[in-house]
């Protein structure tokens, strides 16, 4: 009898009420994949994850380890011996890939599902590699055995695949064949979504006109199985006959069942679509021809189009994209970074992005998670999460703060890829304190100073920090109680809003406020500036000895509590220490 082979259907995952959560990834754990070892790297998933980290850390691995686990049921699931660390297969620490899918709808089955708070079921899968060149193991987690199991949720690979996010790998070196490849295909994901939306003027029946084809193949195909399925069996025996008086005990299986998957037998266009570009009425050619910076803009392009224009798909998607800044003009980088940041907002989207550039950092969205990739002093991989949206309670006035910081500066977010951090309120202190890392090369080159061009904002950029580090320094002005008029100045009230976030940190001992009487200028320099501020306070940094020293002063006492700071300037605890 013919054997029905294991078929990729498309179900689609995505909820008939938009008000129910999409089903999306949650978290990956990594552990003896390439750079990283036996210690598991979580990655906790967001609609756009950050990756940052100094290079050769692991933060490639990461996104190929996703890419990896969801190839599986094929060779482009296989490992190599380069995907085991150090080049060696060690039975007692083998690769291995956990994935976590959120889903609201098409349950796989109980025991695989644990049932969150929020009424959304988390489902755990596992990878494990034994050798390079073979399948990997894949289990599920039972959570009524509350063990894993050699059973799966969905079923075969290219089965179960159906039911999780389709990943878009942008490697950050691949190969012009590879870029063409994936630019074609999310256009073409864009054609075939429209084409199957069609509906004639004259269809009444509620499906679209390609809903109603597939019905009407599906009728044809049932209508010729019995005799398929008696044709086979007739082949089968009588082939079964012949071999018997030459291979003793050998027989065939026959599959001859009509395909599963009905869209596959019928495509109105071309299987993979041809791209080319070149200049108007100029010569034309392949993608795969252009040049990097040309391929990586297109893929934007091609990005940008399915953020604004893209419909609902039946798979939610995964965007793993290595280092996006690569060969882009800057304006180009600003765009890109928009375009990655919108495309979540379809509903079936999810980005993490692997970068050396604050640009592609926008904490003003609620979506965003920050996580830092390093190594430790043991050469082993570590994941660090910086900033998750939840975690950081943000009040819309934060979020419209740091919207204006991103606007005014774009790498105002260097402080997420390591070093020591100064905060400090405007441009003069900015200016001084970024002279001196000039004057003194090497004392200071790890000292990040954000500018909060603000006073307002300072509150805002600390509960960022208090996130991830308590090792850091604040300095602002104090400002006077009142003004000039003797009405209330609006400046002082801040002072208690910058306190409040300081005593949020998890360890004060490491963390330094201190306060310019009444301001940067007449604490340091005794004279009040009213115009020009960074420019006169960068000529006296060049011509006053005195000055400099000052201001080196107080950026030393910034980096280390124990450190004497100049007259004027105040560590202080309470309103009462800068009246």
């Amino acid at each position: 009898m013919a054997r029905a082979s294991a078929k990729e259907e498309i179900i689609s995952l995505l909820p008939e009420n938009e008000s129910i959560p999409r089903p999306r990834l949650s978290k990956l754990i990594i552990k003896n994949f390439r750079t990283i070892g036996k210690i598991p790297v979580e990655i906790f998933l967001d609609d756009i994850v950050v990756l940052v980290g100094a290079n050769n850390v692991g933060k490639s691995s990461i996104l190929r380890a996703y890419e990896i686990a969801m190839s599986t049921g094929s060779k482009a699931g296989y490992l190599a011996i380069d995907d085991f660390p150090n080049n060696i297969v060690d039975p007692e620490n083998l690769p291995e890939i956990e994935v976590h899918t959120i889903i609201s709808e098409n349950k796989p089955g109980e025991q695989w599902i644990k049932v969150l708070p929020n009424g959304e079921m988390l489902i755990r899968e596992k990878w494990t590699w034994s050798s390079p060149g073979v399948e990997p193991k894949r289990q599920g987690f039972d959570v009524i055995a509350n063990d894993w199991a050699d059973k799966v949720p969905w079923g075969a690979p290219n089965i179960a695949n159906a039911y999780r996010p389709k990943v878009h790998r942008i490697d950050a070196f691949a190969s012009p064949e590879a870029q063409e490849s994936e630019i074609t295909g999310l256009l073409q994901t864009i054609i075939k979504n429209r084409f199957k939306s069609i509906t004639s003027p004259n269809n009444t029946s509620g499906k679209t006109d390609y809903e109603l084809l597939l019905d009407q193949i599906r009728l044809f195909q049932k209508s010729v199985a019995t005799a398929v399925n008696e044709e086979t069996d007739n082949i089968e025996k009588s082939i079964n006959k012949y071999l018997e008086g030459v291979f003793h005990n050998y027989v065939i299986s026959l599959d001859a069942k009509p395909e599963s998957n009905v869209e596959k037998t019928y495509t109105p266009f071309k299987e993979t679509p041809d791209i080319y570009m070149g200049p108007e009425g100029g010569f034309m050619s392949r993608i795969s021809a252009q040049g990097s910076g040309a391929r990586r803009t297109l893929m934007w392009t091609a990005l940008k189009y399915i953020a604004e224009n893209g419909d609902r798909d039946e798979r939610p998607h995964v965007l793993l994209l290595d280092e996006p800044e690569l060969c882009l003009h800057p304006s180009a980088i600003r765009d890109a970074q928009r375009t990655l940041y919108d495309l979540p907002k379809l509903g079936n989207w999810q980005v993490m992005v692997t970068t050396h550039s604050p640009i592609f950092i926008d904490l003003s969205r609620d979506n965003t998670t920050i996580i830092r990739v390093s190594r430790n002093d043991a050469d082993e991989v570590k994941s660090t999460v910086l900033f998750r949206p939840e975690n950081a309670k943000l009040s819309d006035d934060d979020k419209d703060n740091l919207k204006l910081l991103n606007v005014c500066d774009p790498y105002v977010h260097e402080f997420f890829f390591g070093g020591k951090i100064v905060v400090v309120e405007g441009d003069t202190e900015y200016t001084a304190f970024s002279q001196l890392k000039l004057l003194y090369p090497g004392e200071y080159d790890d000292v990040h100073i954000i500018r909060a061009r603000g006073k307002g904002v300072i509150p805002s950029i600390v509960k960022i920090l208090n996130q991830f580090t308590s090792n850091y320094g604040v300095l602002h002005d104090a400002d006077t109680e009142l003004n000039s008029d003797g009405k209330k100045n609006s400046a002082w009230s801040v002072n208690s809003n910058i306190l409040t976030e300081i005593n949020n940190s998890s360890d004060l001992s490491k963390t330094v406020l201190i306060a310019c009487k009444t301001n940067f200028e007449d604490a340091l320099l005794g004279v009040s500036v009213s115009k020009d501020k960074p420019y006169y306070t960068l000529k006296k940094l060049k011509t006053d000895v005195a000055f400099k020293e000052k201001v080196k002063n107080l950026l030393d006492a910034l980096l280390n509590d124990q450190k004497e700071i100049p007259k004027n300037c105040i560590r202080w605890k309470s309103i009462d220490d800068i009246r």
